[in-house]
C-alpha cells in the first residue's frame, strides 16, 4: 500500500513537531467540537505531556481516568508520527481479545477516520493460536462427526487443498474471529499450538498464519497486536534473522502499550520454555534414523532415558493448585540432579551435530531444525539449575504433559532489547503509579529513565455510581450464588460478573444452570470473545460472565448498568505468584495487594463509560477479606461504599 501523507501541510521551513502541535490543537479546540465531541482539558493535558515523549524520543507513563479520551490522543500522534517517519507505528494490547476492540464499527479509530476525514491503513497482527492450523484441522475432519469443526473446514478457500495453486490466487482466512461458533475448548484442537513445526509443514506457504503476517507486515500507519505478540517479536527477533526469516514484526516509529500495566507479565510469558513430553522424542528419533555415527546414537539414546525419567519424576511429584491449571512441582535434589546430567548430555549431542553435519550425510536443513530445539532445550534446563531464577509448573490433560519454565525477572533483558531502542514509548492506562509512584512498574519493566503524569477522570462518580459491598462466609458457595442471582434479577440483567478464574466462573455456571432466568448468560469461551461482547451489547437484558475483561472492555449506554465483582481479584496460589512472594519481604504489600488493587480499579472502570452512563458495582468479600483487607480498598474507590 502505498505510503500516506501527512493530514496537514508543512513546508521545507518548518519543523514537525511545530506544525503538528498547531494540528492537534486545532482537532481538540475546534474539529472535534464541531463534530458533537466535548472539549475536555484533560485529554487537551495529555496531548501536550505526550507530545513531548514524541519529540524527545523517550518513554513516558500516561495514567489517564476513564473518559480522558486518552485513546484518541494516542492515535492521534501514533499514526501522524508513522506517516512523517514512513514506519509503521506499533499498538500493543493488552491480550487478543481487545486488539479488536480499537478496529471495531463505531470504534475509535473509525470515528477518528470519520471526525477528520482520514483514512487510516490500521492491521491487525495476531499471535499464531488465533489461527486454523490445518496439519490438525484436515485429519480432525476426517474422523470427527461434530458440526462446528466441520463448518470451519468447510469454510477454509479451495486454494489451500491445491498444491499447484499459484500464490497471486492465495487470500487470507483462518482468523479465529471468522470462527464465532466455535467454542474455545473446540478451538485448541484446530488452532496452532507449540508443539506444531511449522518450519517443516507441508501446509506452510499456504497457512493463514503466514498469509495474514504478509499482509500487516504492508501497513503504513497501524499495527495492533498484543502484549504477548510484540513481545514473542523481540524476543525471537535475532534468531530469526540468523535463520534468514524476517522478524514477526516489521521496523516500527514508536511503540504504544495500552494497559501497559499488564506488559511485565507478557515479557515473561515470551520468554517461556515449554517442554513437551513427547517432543523431544519424535525428533530424536527422526535423527536417528539419519545417517548419524554411532557415538552420536548412543547419546540419543541415553537422553531419552533421561527425559522419560525427568518427566515420570514430575508427573509423581506435581501437586494440584486450586484454581489453576499449574502444578507445583518441587525442586528436589533428585530432579536437578537428573537435569543436570540430561544437560550435559544434550551439550556433548550439540557438538557431535557439528561432526554429523560435516559428513554431508544428513540434510542440512534437518540438522537446523534439530539443532534449534536441542538449543533450547539447554536454555530451558540452565534456567532451572539456577537457583532463584525460574519459575516453573507442570500442566497436565488427557493428551500430553508439558513442563514450562519461566524467568523470575525480565527487567535486564527489556532494558537491554526493548527500551534501549530511540524511539518514543507510551505506557497508557488508568492504572500504572502505585500510590501515585510510577518506580515500580518502570523497574520491573528495565527503564531507566521516563516521564509521567497522571490526569483524573472527568466522570462525576458521586453522580454516576454507586459501590455496594456484600459479605460471604468463605465456606459457603450457595450463599454467595444467591446473593449474585438477587443482584442480576432486581438490575433485570444488563449486568457484567467479573470472576477471579475460570474456575471461579465455571462454579457460578454449575449453579446458573439450575435456575431460571428472565434473561440470557453468555459465558467467556463459549465463542469468540469479541462476538460475545457484540451480543451483550447489542441484547440490553442480557449478563456476560468474564474472567478476562477486567481490562480494556468498553461498553457504554444501557447494555452495562451493574458490574458484579464475585471475588475480591487477589492472585492465585500459583506457582507463578508464589514465586514472586517468596521473593517479596512482604508478600502482602508487594504482590497480592497491588495486584488486587490493579485488577479491582480496573473492574470498576468498566462501568461508566461516558457522561451519562448510570450503574452500580457489587463487591463480594468474606468477612475475614473485610477486617484484613477493607482500608486498603477503600482508599482507591471512586466513591464510598455501602455495605448490604
Amino acid at each position: 500500500m502505498k505510503q500516506q501523507s501527512l493530514p496537514f501541510t508543512i513546508s521545507k521551513q518548518e519543523n514537525f513537531f511545530d506544525r503538528l502541535g498547531e494540528y492537534i490543537g486545532d482537532i481538540f479546540y475546534d474539529i472535534l467540537p464541531e463534530q458533537g465531541y466535548e472539549l475536555r482539558d484533560e485529554q487537551i493535558y495529555m496531548a501536550y505531556q505526550i507530545e513531548n515523549a514524541f519529540k524527545n524520543k523517550s518513554t513516558v507513563f500516561a495514567e489517564a481516568g476513564v473518559g480522558t479520551g486518552k485513546t484518541f490522543v494516542y492515535l492521534l500522534y501514533a499514526i501522524c508520527y508513522a506517516r512523517y517517519m514512513r514506519k509503521p507505528a506499533i499498538i500493543s494490547c493488552a491480550d487478543e481479545t481487545l486488539i479488536e476492540q480499537l478496529v471495531k464499527k463505531n470504534g475509535d479509530i473509525e470515528k477518528l477516520e470519520k471526525a477528520l476525514g482520514l483514512t487510516v491503513d490500521v492491521r491487525l497482527a495476531k499471535a499464531r493460536e488465533q489461527y486454523v492450523c490445518m496439519k490438525k484441522l484436515d485429519p480432525l475432519a476426517n474422523q470427527t462427526d461434530d458440526e462446528d469443526i466441520l463448518n470451519v473446514h468447510e469454510q477454509i478457500p479451495d486454494f489451500v487443498f491445491e498444491q499447484g495453486t499459484s500464490m497471486q490466487s492465495f487470500e487470507r482466512y483462518g482468523d479465529r474471529k471468522e470462527y464465532p461458533w466455535v467454542s474455545n475448548e473446540k478451538w485448541k484442537k484446530i488452532a496452532w499450538d507449540p508443539i506444531q513445526q511449522c518450519s517443516t509443514c507441508e501446509w506452510r506457504h499456504r497457512s493463514g498464519q503466514t498469509l495474514n503476517r504478509e499482509y500487516y507486515r504492508h501497513a503504513t500507519d497501524l499495527i495492533i497486536c498484543s502484549h504477548d505478540f510484540y513481545m514473542e517479536h523481540i524476543w525471537t527477533k535475532e534468531s530469526r534473522k540468523r535463520e534468514e526469516q524476517m522478524p514477526l514484526l516489521p521496523e516500527s516509529s514508536c511503540v504504544v502499550f495500552d494497559e501497559g500495566h499488564l506488559l511485565e507479565f507478557a515479557a515473561q510469558k515470551g520468554l517461556t520454555y515449554r517442554f513437551h513430553s513427547e517432543t523431544l522424542h519424535s525428533i530424536l528419533t527422526g535423527y536417528m534414523s539419519q545417517d548419524v555415527r554411532e557415538e552420536s546414537l548412543y547419546l540419543i539414546e541415553d537422553i531419552l532415558h533421561l527425559h522419560e525419567d525427568w518427566f515420570t519424576i514430575l508427573s509423581g511429584s506435581a501437586q494440584m493448585v486450586k484454581g489453576s491449571n499449574r502444578k507445583e512441582v518441587p525442586r528436589s535434589t533428585e530432579m536437578l540432579s537428573l537435569v543436570g546430567k540430561l544437560e550435559q548430555k544434550v551439550g556433548q549431542l550439540l557438538e557431535q551435530l557439528v561432526f554429523d553435519s560435516e559428513l554431508f550425510t544428513i540434510d542440512p536443513y534437518h540438522i537446523k531444525i534439530i539443532e534449534e530445539y536441542l538449543e533450547f532445550y539447554s536454555y530451558g534446563l540452565a534456567i532451572l539449575l539456577k537457583d532463584n531464577q525460574g519459575i516453573f509448573w507442570l500442566e497436565e490433560n488427557d493428551s500430553e504433559t508439558t513442563f514450562v519454565i519461566m524467568p523470575r525477572l525480565v527487567e535486564d533483558i527489556l532494558g537491554e532489547d526493548v527500551f534501549s531502542q530511540k524511539i518514543p514509548f507510551v505506557f497508557s492506562s488508568a492504572t500504572l503509579a502505585q500510590a501515585g509512584d510510577f518506580s515500580y512498574l518502570a523497574n520491573s519493566l528495565g527503564i531507566k529513565k521516563y516521564e509521567s503524569f497522571t490526569v483524573e477522570s472527568p466522570f462525576d462518580y458521586d453522580e454516576q455510581m454507586k459501590i455496594y459491598g456484600q459479605t460471604v462466609e468463605s465456606n459457603r458457595e450457595q450463599e454467595k450464588w444467591n446473593k449474585i442471582g438477587n443482584a442480576l434479577n432486581e438490575n433485570h440483567g444488563h449486568s457484567l460478573i467479573l470472576f477471579s478464574s475460570l474456575f471461579e466462573m465455571n462454579e457460578f455456571r454449575e449453579w446458573a444452570n439450575k435456575q431460571a432466568w428472565d434473561f440470557s448468560i453468555i459465558y467467556e469461551g463459549d465463542r469468540e470473545i469479541s462476538e460475545s461482547v457484540h451480543y451483550f451489547q447489542t441484547n440490553p437484558e442480557s449478563v456476560l460472565c468474564s474472567f478476562n475483561l477486567w481490562e480494556g472492555l468498553d461498553v457504554p449506554g444501557k447494555a452495562l448498568s451493574q458490574v458484579v465483582i464475585a471475588s475480591l481479584p487477589f492472585p492465585p496460589e500459583d506457582p507463578v505468584f508464589q514465586a514472586k512472594r517468596n521473593h517479596a519481604s512482604d508478600p502482602l504489600k508487594e504482590v497480592d495487594h497491588p495486584y488486587m488493587q490493579l485488577r479491582l480499579r480496573q473492574g470498576i472502570g468498566r462501568l461508566i463509560r461516558s457522561r451519562e452512563d448510570q450503574g452500580s458495582i457489587q463487591i463480594l468479600m468474606t468477612e475475614s477479606q473485610k477486617k484484613a483487607d477493607f482500608q486498603v480498598i477503600e482508599k482507591l474507590l471512586p466513591v464510598d461504599l455501602q455495605w448490604i
